[in-house]
């Protein structure tokens, strides 16, 4: 048995850390599977929230919801078609503080017919992570997707990995998930709120 992808690795740590009726954020819907994932895991009395800036990945994440077969089980969810450095702007006030896990999931759309050179940047990337700290509640999770592989990835992946090595512990305990051999390989940085 090898060791977990790198997604699969970030749905488990969120996963053990969400309740039924919680709040999730997914900031990059992209596809969607991180937006099912969420709203599968609260369940029909949490509520998601999800942010991308294109038309396309929020119609591929609809389209994601509508064919699957327990829809019921779902937490709602409110699609948002701006960036993810906006989020404390959408976000109703009463839910600042109180969100269980925010999941991002960088790069570009990947899917047929989308551009690639329509990528997460790195000055909004890090605003978004600075927003989700404060979004968070106390044992919250925020889990970050990077791709160094891609141009502007190795860059905003650096930005975000020295980011979070620089975070106080007091505010929150960073790690990562990563396999060393490859030095574009996508890997998985997580930060638990204190």
């Amino acid at each position: 048995m090898g060791f977990r992808s790198i997604l699969s690795c970030a749905h488990l740590w969120t996963a053990e850390r969400l309740r039924p009726g919680d709040t999730a954020i997914d900031a990059t819907v992209g596809t969607g599977a991180d937006t099912l994932f969420l709203a599968r895991t609260v369940g029909s009395k949490g509520h998601v929230f999800g942010f991308d800036i294109q038309e396309q990945a929020i119609d591929l994440a609809k389209n994601r919801f509508a064919g699957a077969a327990d829809q019921d089980k779902f937490a709602p969810v409110t699609f948002f078609r701006q960036n993810h450095g906006d989020m404390r702007n959408y976000i109703p006030s009463h839910f600042h503080g109180h969100i269980g896990a925010i999941m991002f999931n960088l790069g570009y759309l990947p899917a047929d017919q989308a551009d690639p050179s329509v990528i997460t940047l790195t000055a909004t990337t890090i605003s978004a992570l600075e927003v989700s700290l404060d979004l968070l509640r106390p044992k919250g999770i925020l889990t970050v997707v990077l791709y160094p592989g891609h141009k502007g990835g190795d860059e905003e992946a650096h930005a975000v990995s020295e980011w979070a090595a620089k975070l106080p512990i007091a505010i929150g305990q960073a790690v990562t998930y990563r396999q060393l051999q490859r030095a574009t390989s996508p890997y998985l940085i997580a930060i638990e709120k204190k």
